[in-house]
C-alpha cells in the first residue's frame, strides 16, 4: 500500500507563512470572527426524533445520479419525501480510457518549480505581472517601477479570470483577470515592511483590481498572447472610481467624508474568485479586505476580522480612508460583488449591495426557467456561510441596447439567503474522523433562510441597510450553518447542480469550537472536501435543497477521505480545493490552494456523472510557493492563474524561493499560463 504522502508544511491548511501575512492577513492565526452560539447542523441533527421525522419534514429533490435530473416524489402524508440525492458511485465498471474530456495521464504529485502538464501537453505565459496593456505604458522594469507604471500595466497576483467572445476580430478573446493581493517583500528590492515609502504603497494601490486585456491565438500552435494597448484593454486599481447600487446605496452606514452620498466608492481590494454572466458581464468577488484597514474597534469590525491596531502594509500612513478612526464607515464599501462590463471601457463597475457583504468568493449565475439570475456565493472564513441570491428581474435576450441596459440592473433588486444544512444521520456518528455514517454517505436537506428583500428586513432586529452590510450577522441570528471555508460555488451548466469548495478549517473540533458534523464531519479539517447540491424541483429559486459529500479530499489511501464512491486507488491525491470550473463535457475542474500533502498546488478533473463520476485526475502542478487560480477550461485551451510563485517564508527578492517563469536571475512574476494539446485536439478527448 502507498504510504501517505508527508506533511512537509506545519502552517495550517499547507500556506506558506508568508502566504498568510500577505494573503489574508494571518486571518488562520486570528480568533474566528463568527463567536455566535447559533444553531448549527450538530444540534439539528440531535434534535430530531429519527431520520423518518426528517424526511417527513422537508421537501427535497431525488436526484437520479447518471442523469443528472431532478424529480420530487410524494411521500407519507402527501409530503414531498426528503431522499438523499442517488447514486453513491458503488458498482462501477469504467471503460479503460476515462472519462470523457478527462482521458489524459495524471501528473504526479511533484515539488517541482514549473508548471507541469501531462505528456502530449504545450503550454505558454499569456501575461506576466508588469506586462503593458495600456498605451503609454512602459515595458516591466524592477529596478524602475512606478506608480504610472503599474497603473498601465498588468496587476500583482493573478487570480479569478473570464475568457470572452470578441466579435468581429477572429482569434481574439478578452480576458478579464482579478489581481487579489501585493507581496511587497517579493516586489521590491530591500523593503522595509516597518517602513514602506509612499511609491512602494501607491505602487501596490496600483497593483491590486482588475484587468481587462485582449489576447490573441495562434492557430497554428494553440498559444495565447496578450495583444497590448487594444482599445478594450483596462486597469482598474485600488483608486478606480466605483460605483454602490442597489438597496443599501445611499445609507448611512456607507457615507464618509469624502462621499456623502454613500454611493462612490474609491478602488476594489482583494478580488478572489468571481463569475461570468449570461449578459455579458463579470462578476469580482472582495474578500480578505478587512486587512487593508487599521484602528478597528466596533463590534462589526471585530466580526469580519479587521484589527485592532496598525496593518501589515501601513497604508493607513498614506490615506486617512484606510484609518477606521477617522472614517469608521470606509470598510463597509468593501467586501461587495463587482459587476464589470468589459465591453465598454468607459463603464463605472457597479458594487451590487443586494447581495449582501462578507468574504466573496466567487458569484457565478444560474438562470431560472423564466430567465431570472441566480448567484451563490460563499464566505471564506472558517465557520462562515453559504449564500444565494435570487434575482426578481427577467434577463432579457439579445444584444440591443435596451437589453443590455436592462440586464445591468439584474442584480439590485431580488432575495438575499443564507444557507441551512440538515443531516439525515444521527450525531452520533461523526466522530470527527470523516468516518461514513452507517448511510454509507454525507447527506441530507437544507432550507435557503431569507434575508432581505430590497428595503424589507427579514432578519428580527436588523433593518434592511444592516442586513447587507452586516450579512454575517444577519447569518448568525437566522442559524446559518457553519460551515469550513466556503470558497468557490459554481451551478453546473449541464445538471443544475452546485457544487461548493470547502477548503479547509483546521480549527473545526478545537476546544470551544463547533465539533463534527455531517456536512462538515473532520475536525482538524486541513484538506478540505466539496458539497454537491440540488435545488428542489430543479428550480434555482427553491428555499430548499438536498445536499451530499461529492468528495472529500486528501490521500486517497486516508480511511477519511471519500470521491463520490469511485475505487480510491484510481484517483489522484487532493488537498485544500478552491476555485473550481466545469469543462464542455460537463467535468468540474478544481483548483488547488494550500496543499497539506506536501507537494505543490495544482489542478485536477473530476467526473462528476456516469460510471466514472468520481474519478478524479491531476491535470498540472504549479511553481514553488505558487497557488493554482481562476481555471477557465475550453474545449481546446486551459487557462490557469499561477498566483504568488516563490512566496516561501524566507524568500524576498534578493533571495528568490523560484526562479519562475524567466529563470534564475529574473524577478518572480505571477502570470497566466495556457496549455493546450500538442495535437490541436480537444483537452482530454
Amino acid at each position: 500500500m502507498r504510504k501517505l504522502l508527508p506533511l512537509l508544511n506545519s502552517h495550517p491548511g499547507g500556506r506558506s507563512a508568508l502566504t498568510c501575512r500577505y494573503r489574508c492577513g494571518d486571518a488562520c492565526f486570528h480568533e474566528v470572527p463568527n463567536t455566535s452560539d447559533n444553531e448549527y447542523a450538530g444540534d439539528i441533527i440531535a434534535g430530531a426524533l429519527s431520520r423518518r421525522s426528517m424526511v417527513r419534514a422537508a421537501a427535497v429533490v431525488t436526484v437520479a445520479a447518471a442523469a443528472g435530473t431532478a424529480v420530487v416524489v410524494a411521500g407519507p402524508d402527501n409530503v414531498a419525501s426528503a431522499t438523499p440525492l442517488g447514486g453513491k458511485g458503488h458498482g462501477h465498471t469504467p471503460t479503460p480510457d476515462g472519462a470523457r474530456g478527462l482521458r489524459f495521464t495524471p501528473v504526479a504529485p511533484n515539488v517541482a518549480d514549473q508548471v507541469t502538464v501531462p505528456s502530449g501537453y504545450s503550454q505558454n505565459v499569456v501575461i506576466r505581472w508588469g506586462d503593458p496593456i495600456l498605451r503609454g505604458a512602459p515595458a516591466f522594469d524592477p529596478d524602475r517601477q512606478t506608480a504610472k507604471a503599474q497603473a498601465g500595466q498588468f496587476g500583482y497576483n493573478n487570480d479569478f479570470l473570464s475568457l470572452l467572445p470578441l466579435k468581429g476580430e477572429r482569434g481574439r478573446q478578452v480576458l478579464v483577470a482579478n489581481h487579489e493581493y501585493t507581496d511587497e517583500i517579493l516586489m521590491f528590492k530591500g523593503y522595509n515592511s516597518a517602513a514602506p515609502t509612499r511609491e512602494q504603497v501607491e505602487i501596490a494601490w496600483a497593483a491590486h483590481g482588475l484587468s481587462v486585456v485582449v489576447v490573441e491565438e495562434d492557430r497554428k500552435t494553440g498559444k495565447l498572447t496578450a495583444v497590448s494597448r487594444h482599445e478594450l484593454n483596462r486597469r482598474l486599481t485600488a483608486t478606480s472610481k466605483f460605483e454602490l447600487t442597489g438597496p443599501a446605496a445611499g445609507s448611512e452606514l456607507l457615507r464618509t467624508s469624502a462621499d456623502r452620498t454613500g454611493s462612490r466608492v474609491l478602488g476594489t481590494l482583494n478580488n478572489c474568485a468571481g463569475g461570468t454572466t449570461p449578459w455579458g458581464t463579470t462578476l469580482h468577488g472582495e474578500e480578505n479586505f478587512n486587512q487593508y484597514f487599521a484602528n478597528g474597534s466596533s463590534p462589526t469590525d471585530l466580526r469580519y476580522g479587521v484589527g485592532t491596531g496598525a496593518t501589515e502594509r501601513k497604508w493607513e500612513l498614506f490615506d486617512k480612508r484606510f484609518d477606521l478612526k477617522q472614517e469608521p464607515n470606509e470598510v463597509h464599501r468593501h467586501g461587495w460583488v463587482v459587476e464589470l462590463d468589459p465591453y465598454d471601457p468607459d463603464s463605472t463597475p457597479k458594487k451590487r449591495t443586494a447581495l449582501g457583504r462578507f468574504k466573496h468568493e466567487a458569484a457565478q449565475p444560474r438562470l431560472t426557467a423564466d430567465g431570472r439570475p441566480v448567484i451563490y456565493m460563499g464566505d471564506d472564513e472558517r465557520f462562515d456561510y453559504l449564500y444565494k441570491f435570487v434575482s426578481s428581474k427577467q434577463m432579457k435576450q439579445g444584444n440591443s441596447r435596451t437589453a443590455h441596459q436592462h440586464n445591468l440592473t439584474l442584480l439590485d433588486e431580488g432575495t438575499l439567503y443564507v444557507a441551512k444544512l440538515t443531516g439525515d444521520s444521527p450525531a452520533s456518528e461523526f466522530d470527527g474522523t470523516g468516518k461514513l455514517p452507517n448511510d454509507g454517505e454525507f447527506d441530507g436537506s437544507g432550507v435557503w433562510i431569507p434575508l432581505a428583500t430590497g428595503d424589507v428586513s427579514h432578519v428580527p432586529g436588523m433593518t434592511a441597510d444592516e442586513v447587507y452590510v452586516f450579512t454575517r450577522l444577519a447569518g448568525d441570528k437566522v442559524g446559518a450553518t457553519k460551515m469550513d471555508r466556503p470558497e468557490d460555488v459554481e451551478p453546473s451548466p449541464r445538471s443544475g447542480r452546485v457544487y461548493v469548495a470547502l477548503t479547509n478549517n483546521t480549527d473545526r473540533g478545537k476546544a470551544g469550537k463547533e465539533g463534527p458534523t455531517e456536512p462538515n464531519p473532520r475536525n482538524a479539517n486541513k484538506h478540505g472536501h466539496i458539497l454537491e447540491l440540488a435545488e428542489n424541483w430543479d428550480d434555482p429559486s427553491s428555499d430548499g435543497f438536498a445536499w451530499r459529500l461529492f468528495l472529500v479530499a486528501g490521500d486517497p489511501t486516508d480511511p477519511a477521505t471519500y470521491f463520490a464512491g469511485f475505487p480510491k486507488e484510481k484517483v489522484s491525491p487532493i488537498s485544500c480545493p478552491d476555485n473550481v470550473a466545469f469543462d464542455p463535457h460537463g467535468n468540474l475542474w478544481i483548483s488547488t490552494d494550500g496543499n497539506a500533502l506536501g507537494t505543490h498546488d495544482g489542478l485536477f478533473g473530476v467526473a462528476t456523472q456516469g460510471e466514472r463520476r468520481g474519478e478524479l485526475k491531476q491535470f498540472l502542478t504549479v511553481p514553488n510557493g505558487a497557488e493554482t487560480c481562476g481555471p477557465v477550461i475550453q474545449d481546446r485551451r486551459v487557462l490557469v492563474a499561477v498566483q504568488h510563485p516563490g512566496e516561501i517564508t524566507g524568500a524576498t527578492v534578493e533571495q528568490p524561493a523560484s526562479a519562475w517563469p524567466d529563470g534564475p536571475g529574473k524577478m518572480v512574476r505571477p502570470s497566466v499560463v495556457a496549455v493546450w494539446r500538442k495535437d490541436g485536439g480537444d483537452i482530454g478527448v
